[in-house]
């Protein structure tokens, strides 16, 4: 399923563009484009679910796949080794601002125990 005004949806059917970093056939990576590090990728299913709640529950393979993909892109970006950090925000309380399921791949620079990237 994809939602017509969802941004994440559009950046999968190709109408907006994105520097894509890694893509797998249920799965898209690409950078952020308000960065917090300097690594930052999202990773997306490309099925439309608003959080990774409802993705864990209604696909936990997805959900798996999604997971295998940060790693993949860690791996590729030079973090595994050093570390990174992994964020899904759920909810707009908690600073979700879209509200397709999607991990922050953070890393590159040395973070303290603040959270928020």
């Amino acid at each position: 399923m994809t939602v017509a005004d969802c941004l994440f949806c559009r950046i999968v059917a190709g109408e907006i563009p994105a520097t894509v970093v890694a893509e797998t056939e249920r799965t898209l990576a690409f950078r952020d484009i308000a960065p917090k590090a300097p690594t930052h990728v999202l990773v997306i299913p490309k099925e439309h679910y608003a959080d990774v709640a409802s993705l864990a529950t209604d696909d936990p393979a997805l959900a798996g796949e999604v997971l295998g993909t940060v790693a993949d892109v860690a791996t590729a970006e030079g973090l595994a080794g050093e570390g990174f950090r992994v964020i899904f925000n759920t909810g707009a309380s908690v600073g979700q601002t879209v509200f397709h399921a999607h991990a922050h791949v953070l890393g590159g620079v040395e973070m303290d125990g603040d959270l928020t990237g």
